[in-house]
C-alpha cells in the first residue's frame, strides 16, 4: 500500500517536473549504455554487408566486419555483443551437423572477435533452427519435434561455442532439460566461467518474423514452434520455467519478445531476484524502424522510450537491435 501524501496545494507533483535537472534528480529508472547486448548477424564470405530489408538499419556481415562491428560497440561502450549465423538454404541439412562445427560462421567469428577485442563480451545462440533444413529449433522425426535428442545435439553446439571462445551461451531452443545437461557438459570439460543465460521463458510469438528472414530460416520453416514455445497466454508457465532453469544452471535468464510481455519481466524478477534481460526482438524493432522512416513517430524518442520500458519493468539488461543508435544518443549531453 502506498503512504499516504498531503492533499493539494502542500503537494504539487509538478514541483518534480519543473526543469531537466530536478527531473534527473527523481528518475526512478535510468538507462545506461551498460544495459545493452547487440545482436548481429553473421554469414559467409569477406567483406560483405548486406542488408536485411525487412530490418531497415540491421546487416548481415561476413566474420571481417563482424570483427569491426565488435570494435565500433566497445569503442562506443556497449560491453556485450550476440553472434546469430545466416545459414542459406543450400548449407542447411537435416542432422543439422554444422551446429557444432568448429568452423561454422559463427564460432569463426568468436575466436576473431576474442582475438581483436578481447574486452567485450560474447554471447551466442544455441538453437538448431540456423542449420536446419525444417527450420526448426530441434529434429524433426515424423512431424514431431523431438526433445531428447535434440538436447544431446544442443550440447554438442555448446562445448564448440565454449572452445572458440564464447564468454556467454543462449540456448534460445526451448526444449526440456537442456540447461541442467549444458551445465554439466561445460563443468566436465572445465569451462568453470562459461556464462548461460537461458531464454528461459520463449513465447511462440508472431514478432520474430524479420529475424527469420535476417537467418534465413524463413522458407526452410515447416509448421510453427508452438509445441516448445510458450503460449502467450500463459504467465504462471514463465515462473515455473525460470525456476527450472535457475536451479538448473543458469546464471541469468531471458524473457522474449520483450514489450509485449514486460508483465513477465516484472513478475520474474520480483519473484526470483535473478539477473533478468528481455529481448527487444526483429518485430518490435522493425515497427518502430517502419513507422520512423515513414514520419509517423520521432523514432530516436520512441527508441528511448521502449528502451526505458524494460529497465522500468525490472530488467538488468536488454537485447536490442537499437544498441549502437542508443548508446550514440546516450554519449550526447543531456
Amino acid at each position: 500500500m502506498l503512504p499516504s501524501q498531503a492533499d493539494f496545494p502542500l503537494t504539487r507533483f509538478r514541483r518534480a517536473r519543473q526543469s531537466p535537472a530536478i527531473r534527473a534528480l527523481v528518475r526512478e529508472s535510468t538507462l545506461s549504455v551498460d544495459d545493452f547486448i547487440w545482436p548481429v548477424f553473421v554469414r559467409s564470405g569477406a567483406g560483405i554487408e548486406e542488408p536485411v530489408p525487412s530490418m531497415p538499419g540491421v546487416m548481415r556481415r561476413s566474420v571481417d566486419r563482424v570483427v569491426e562491428a565488435a570494435r565500433e560497440a566497445a569503442d562506443l561502450g556497449i560491453r556485450a555483443i550476440c553472434i546469430f549465423p545466416y545459414t542459406a538454404l543450400e548449407e542447411r541439412t537435416e542432422d543439422c551437423a554444422g551446429a557444432w562445427d568448429p568452423e561454422n560462421h559463427a564460432n569463426r567469428a568468436i575466436r576473431a572477435i576474442k582475438a581483436a577485442v578481447p574486452e567485450i563480451a560474447v554471447m551466442t545462440d544455441v538453437a538448431l533452427d540456423t542449420y536446419n533444413i525444417n527450420g526448426h529449433d530441434g529434429f524433426v522425426e515424423d512431424g514431431e519435434i523431438v526433445n531428447d535428442r535434440t538436447v544431446e545435439a544442443l550440447v554438442r553446439m555448446t562445448l564448440a561455442q565454449a572452445e572458440a571462445g564464447a564468454d556467454i551461451i543462449g540456448p534460445s531452443d526451448m526444449m526440456d532439460g537442456r540447461i541442467g545437461a549444458m551445465r554439466a557438459a561445460l563443468e566436465n570439460a572445465g569451462h568453470h566461467n562459461v556464462m548461460i543465460l537461458s531464454y528461459a521463458a520463449k513465447y511462440a510469438s508472431a514478432f520474430y518474423g524479420p529475424f527469420r528472414d535476417a537467418v534465413g530460416a524463413s522458407a526452410a520453416l515447416t509448421g510453427d514452434k508452438k509445441t516448445y514455445q510458450m503460449d502467450p497466454g500463459n504467465s504462471d508457465e514463465a515462473l515455473r520455467l525460470i525456476a527450472r532453469d535457475l536451479r538448473e544452471g543458469a546464471d541469468m535468464v531471458m524473457i522474449k519478445p520483450g514489450l509485449a510481455y514486460l508483465d513477465i519481466c516484472r513478475r520474474v524478477k520480483e519473484s526470483f531476484g535473478a539477473p533478468t534481460f528481455a529481448y527487444q526482438v526483429s518485430g518490435e524493432y522493425a515497427m518502430i524502424q517502419a513507422a520512423a522512416q515513414n514520419g509517423w513517430i520521432d523514432g530516436d524518442r520512441v527508441m528511448m522510450e521502449s528502451l526505458m520500458a524494460f529497465k522500468r519493468s525490472g530488467c538488468d539488461g536488454i537485447l536490442t537491435y537499437f544498441a549502437p543508435a542508443a548508446a550514440r544518443l546516450l554519449s550526447k549531453p543531456a
